[in-house]
């Protein structure tokens, strides 16, 4: 082992030693915590960037066309584009579908239908391109998207479908294409919170035209930040890297066509499309081949724990929904969602104020009804209906953690808590009976 070998071996395990002293993110008993997420990186993601920085290669390059192979693989899809986050990811994919090059591309003024259930950098793109975001109501039981409704907001001005896996449960997939391939409209899966999330047995995201995934420090795994955006179709593929590196030809697995054509420009720097800088980094991609194959076993805890979930607090379905796995899906429960229904004696402030008085994180379901946010008030939109279910999940919703560090303990305490809330206010409610009777 030569010097530079014997360093780096004594990086790595001092590193592993650090972690291994100081990464313990387990349920204190004694002062009870439950954050709405835990880091899913350690001692061999952190070597890995640090290990990366050090051989200095660290914009995007070998590593990054490794990790989208990787993903792509993982997703079963033919390819992958990394970008700097979920959001880039998702704005990409628009870019591309409205781009020129593509066959039959959106235009604007083009309608496209996106659930009003959602975040806002599912909307933005959209407005971004001039394109009208139709919001369509959820369903929920679900939280996706209502087929129902989606159907019939379509018009002669619809060219595309942008759903979300909601709290990375499943669309109805066969339906929503077989509603596509009907009326000739583009599909983009918004995937950021569905990482791993399958429909009949495929992942998400190897349905539609595109799909985009997050790795976002709170999901499923994480390169901090970043994203990715798969598809089977080359050209998107091609449009999709010119598009997210200045609109350069060098990032092209075609590029010695343009340098063929256009032999009087340097070859290093052929602008043939518009673009931005969404590329990210060598060490992100470092960190992202070592989060994978760590993913599927992440997702069990998810599950498990959301399992542990519903069978405790059943006992208050009078007064809660709870989010319902898709038939033929596979939810991974990207947080574990609660709305109240409207027999429930108390408010979510009430309920939310009570478990984080307890140590225990809570937030609302996405971003709520996206179409109520203040900044739609500036931008032409149209909403296919009252929205009133997404209006429901914005006002008597919430959500608490349901990660893969969410252990039998930390659910115990969990439902403990929601337990004491609930004897308090049923209680309550038996006593004003009572009184009044």
């Amino acid at each position: 082992m030569d010097k530079k070998e014997q360093l780096l071996k004594n990086i790595k395990d001092n590193i592993k030693e650090y972690c291994d002293t100081y990464f313990d993110f387990s349920f204190k008993s004694d002062k009870p915590t439950v954050h709405l997420h835990e880091p899913t990186f350690g001692s061999d993601e952190i070597f890995a960037a640090v290990d990366t920085m050090l051989s200095t290669y660290v914009t995007m390059g070998k590593k990054v066309k490794a990790f989208e192979k990787q993903y792509a693989t993982y997703n079963h899809t033919k390819y992958g584009v990394m970008s700097n986050s979920g959001s880039s990811a998702n704005l990409l994919a628009v870019a591309a579908l409205a781009n020129p090059v593509t066959p039959n591309y959106l235009k604007p003024g083009d309608e496209v239908l996106v659930p009003a259930l959602s975040w806002s950098t599912t909307v933005w793109p959209l407005i971004q391109y001039n394109l009208i975001p139709v919001f369509v109501d959820c369903d929920l039981d679900s939280l996706n998207m209502d087929l129902n409704k989606l159907e019939q907001a379509i018009t002669p001005k619809t060219r595309a479908i942008k759903l979300v896996h909601v709290y990375g449960n499943p669309c109805l997939m066969h339906d929503i294409m077989a509603l596509a391939k009907k009326h000739n409209l583009f599909v983009i899966e918004d995937c950021c919170e569905a990482m791993g999330s399958q429909y009949d047995g495929k992942p998400v995201g190897s349905f539609g035209d595109v799909g985009n995934f997050s790795f976002f420090f709170s999901h499923h795994i994480t390169t901090l930040e970043g994203g990715i955006t798969v598809t089977n179709n080359f050209e998107l593929t091609e449009t999709l890297r010119i598009l997210r590196a200045h609109g350069w030809s060098r990032e092209a697995d075609e590029h010695q066509k343009y340098v063929e054509k256009y032999p009087h420009i340097d070859p290093r720097f052929i602008f043939i499309n518009l673009g931005y800088n969404l590329r990210p980094t060598e060490v992100q991609a470092a960190m992202g081949e070592k989060q994978l194959p760590k993913l599927d076993a992440l997702i069990d805890n998810r599950r498990k724990a959301a399992s542990y979930f519903l069978s405790r607090l059943a006992k208050y379905q009078d007064f809660f929904r709870f989010q319902k796995e898709t038939p033929k899906g596979k939810n991974v429960w990207f947080g574990f969602s609660f709305i109240l229904k409207p027999e429930a004696p108390f408010t979510v402030k009430e309920i939310t104020a009570f478990i984080q008085r307890h140590g225990i994180e809570t937030r609302p379901i996405i971003a709520g009804n996206m179409a109520r946010h203040p900044a739609l008030e500036m931008y032409k939109h149209r909403n296919a209906d009252e929205l009133l279910n997404a209006d429901t999940v914005m006002n008597s919703g919430f959500a608490l953690p349901c990660h893969h560090d969410v252990s039998e303990s930390s659910c115990e305490y969990i439902v403990h808590v929601i337990d004491l809330f609930m004897n308090e206010k049923i209680k309550g409610q038996k006593t004003t009976k009572a009184a009044t009777a």
